[in-house]
């Protein structure tokens, strides 16, 4: 195979040179959108060579009307199997077993094309990944239900062209919080440091040094959701989520001191570490502006001798600020589904997500 080419532009290039071509040639005047949207590391633009042997090549999301989409879908699926090229850029179109892994790239010397083009209305596509209609307005519990690695994939995905003048607008609409969510959100991430801060020392008295570890481990990940809020950024799933947090604007000064907690030989200097990141990221709630000034201090827990942040005063805050009455009546401390689960079979299973929606009445 030829040299990688990053997803996102290898899939923009096929859409423009190979699969636009033939549909102005078959369905003149078809008025249609086209991009790359949904899960895959070349969507995140975190795909490398190693990508590319599984649910990776020249692939294109086409969007077409609702009367549209009825009538013609299928023929369009038929039509470019039949007439696409074999390769594009130096690479097969055609994907071997598509239900295994995404399928696999395999060149082959006649058609059919097992290609990589799917067809859908805005609507069906969104309603399909995320749950929600975008263009009709997204409810409080609707936002709260959508994963963080899924409405990632929109905002880091590529719109190659809209001719509907409908996608533009939905990913406008998914692109973050409204303010009173985003605040709510924030205080329950807040609230789940809260749950946790002494454990570090606690774990470490009784002589616990693994415990002490695995809860550095947990608390580090908390704060790290916690930067990702106060970018205005939603994070990736765990494969992905390191490379995604170096991202932000924070990571320059938060990555050593997260390796010095990992590194710590014993719970006293990871609690030292431990505090410089929990002051760093007080200073950022503070520069947002978005609640009263909280000092950023670092003091005992109650009479023992474990030094916290003390949480609850940003959770506090935080929900004094929520105004909506709808956000203001959602369950304290719940948050957004992607702060209370993390299994693949609940974020990555539309039917799962919307049943979860029952915990938010």
């Amino acid at each position: 195979m030829q040299k990688f080419i990053p997803g996102l532009d290898l899939s923009e290039a096929f859409y423009h040179e190979d699969v636009r071509p033939i549909l102005d040639r078959r369905f003149p005047g078809l008025v249609h959108s086209a991009a790359k949207l949904d899960r895959g590391s070349d969507v995140l633009g975190f795909d490398t060579p190693r990508s590319m042997d599984h649910h990776w090549g020249p692939k294109t999301m086409l969007f077409l009307s609702e009367p549209d989409c009825e009538c013609s879908a299928g023929e369009i699926v038929d039509v470019l199997a039949n007439e696409l090229q074999y390769e594009f850029r130096g690479l097969p179109t055609h994907f071997d077993r598509p239900e295994v892994s995404g399928g696999f790239l395999k060149l082959i010397d006649e058609g059919p094309i097992c290609h990589g083009v799917t067809v859908a209305t805005v609507r069906r596509f969104f309603d399909d990944y995320l749950g929600v209609d975008p263009l009709a307005g997204i409810s409080e519990v609707e936002w709260l239900s959508m994963p963080h690695q899924r409405l990632r994939t929109i905002a880091s995905g590529r719109v190659f062209h809209d001719g509907l003048g409908e996608l533009e607008p939905a990913r406008r609409a998914l692109e973050w919080y409204p303010k009173d969510l985003w605040l709510y959100v924030l205080a329950c991430q807040w609230r789940r440091i809260d749950q946790e801060e002494p454990f570090v020392g606690r774990c470490g008295d009784v002589g616990d040094e693994l415990g002490s570890r695995i809860v550095a481990s947990r608390q580090i990940n908390e704060l790290m959701r916690l930067c990702f809020l106060i970018e205005r950024k939603y994070w990736t799933y765990y494969k992905w989520f390191g490379t995604a947090f170096s991202r932000l604007k924070c990571a320059e000064v938060l990555r050593p001191v997260f390796h010095a907690v990992l590194d710590s030989p014993d719970w006293k200097t990871r609690e030292g570490h431990m505090s410089a990141a929990y002051l760093h990221i007080a200073r950022m709630h503070n520069d947002l502006g978005v609640t009263d000034y909280v000092e950023p201090e670092i003091a005992p827990f109650h009479d023992r001798p474990y030094l916290v942040p003390h949480s609850d005063r940003f959770v506090r805050a935080l929900l004094a600020r929520v105004e909506s009455e709808t956000a203001r009546n959602l369950p304290v401390h719940l948050g957004a589904v992607s702060q209370f689960a993390d299994s693949t079979d609940v974020l990555d299973r539309q039917s799962r997500l919307k049943k979860l929606r029952i915990l938010y009445v």
